[in-house]
């Protein structure tokens, strides 16, 4: 059990929005909706996961949406308390802590907000341990654990609670009500015992992105290493490739954002071309006509110069940026994690070889 302060948030939001791989919405204002409620409320108390009891109320609380929208359409500030009374009453007991669904610029901080607006705990655990377009791409779903009852609310007041068949009816129903409210909604779903929680959740993801987002903060003291090659060790990335976006190719269609950036090579990757796709996040990097990595390998764009975090939706032509892939969670490379989350289910025509396999040859 710790303390969840202002300081802690500037970290966070930079790890998470880099565990975001590319979507979860704009870092900065997650963090100004995380900071706002901490100055109001005070600092939030985040538990580990093994001090949440069996048999516990926990529910993760995010925003739905596509990530261009939730940077023009936040939050607006009745949505908590309405989420967790009606929460609350569907089951008849008060929920015990809160928890984000994900890593991104905005679901990694949202959770905080919602915990110090409340006064309740937040536990260090999500769904995830990176950021996915759809709702049913989560460990919970691996294991078994149903995304209903899912409560839904706008910053009109607009609200329902979905109970359905399957996680993935789940994510069709609510992505319609999703667009017919605006685009951008606030949710919670997979409500869940602490026993369930602690068996199938990404635990430590609030501390492992607060020690990512320092280590860019002070990716400038790398002593004997240059600020590439501490980060790199840092998070534990593979470079996949540097370049200068020369072309960005976006829509956002039925609540979410696809594309494809186009890098020209720079420094040692001169003369080469890479392509980026992605859907909110991003899918696949292709250098030269082959591919160096796919979901659900995280692949992350940072600034070469700040080695922060580059999301889909700031991509402009001109900016340079360093292709970074990072291991995804262990779950993910299975078989029922592949068929939620593999390049196939998004399209591509390759099945998913492991990043560390893909990168042993290099550019």
């Amino acid at each position: 059990m710790r303390k969840i302060g202002i300081k802690e948030i500037e970290d966070i939001a930079t790890g998470a929005a880099l565990l975001g791989a590319g979507g979860g919405g704009d870092p900065y204002v997650g963090k100004l909706m995380a900071i706002g409620a901490v100055r109001d409320c005070g600092p939030v108390t985040l538990l580990d996961p093994d001090e949440v009891p069996d048999d516990a109320l926990v529910v993760p609380i995010a925003m739905m949406g596509a990530p261009t929208v939730l940077a023009e359409k936040a939050v607006g500030g009745t949505e908590y308390q309405k989420l967790f009374d009606m929460v609350s009453n569907f089951f008849g007991k008060k929920i015990y802590a809160f928890m984000p669904i994900e890593a991104g610029g905005v679901n990694s901080m949202l959770p905080v907000a919602a915990a110090a607006r409340m006064n309740m705990p937040m536990v260090d655990v999500d769904g995830m341990g990176r950021a996915f377009p759809e709702l049913q791409m989560v460990t919970f779903t691996i294991g078994g654990v149903k995304s209903t009852p899912m409560a839904l609310v706008d910053e009109k007041g607009n609200s329902c609670i979905f109970e359905t068949i399957t996680n993935k009816w789940t994510e069709e129903l609510a992505r319609s009500v999703t667009m017919s409210c605006g685009g951008s909604v606030s949710v919670s779903l997979y409500p869940m015992s602490g026993k369930q929680m602690k068996e199938f959740g990404v635990r430590g993801i609030v501390t492992r992105s607060e020690r990512l987002g320092r280590a860019i903060r002070t990716v400038k003291d790398s002593g004997d290493q240059t600020p590439e090659e501490h980060f790199l060790e840092m998070t534990e990335g593979y470079k996949l490739f540097k370049g200068k976006i020369s072309d960005v190719l976006r829509e956002t269609r039925a609540g979410f954002n696809f594309g494809k950036a186009v890098l020209d090579g720079i420094g040692e990757c001169k003369g080469h071309q890479a392509c980026v796709e992605f859907q909110n996040e991003n899918l696949a990097v292709v250098v030269d006509g082959e591919i160096m990595a796919t979901t659900p390998d995280l692949i992350c764009l940072v600034d070469t110069e700040t080695f922060r975090p580059v999301t889909t939706d700031a991509m402009k032509y001109g900016k340079r940026v360093m292709a970074v892939g990072m291991k995804c969670f262990h779950l993910w490379r299975t078989e029922k994690g592949l068929e939620l989350a593999g390049p196939r289910y998004f399209g591509l025509d390759t099945d998913y070889i492991p990043l560390e396999e893909r990168c042993k040859g290099g550019i």
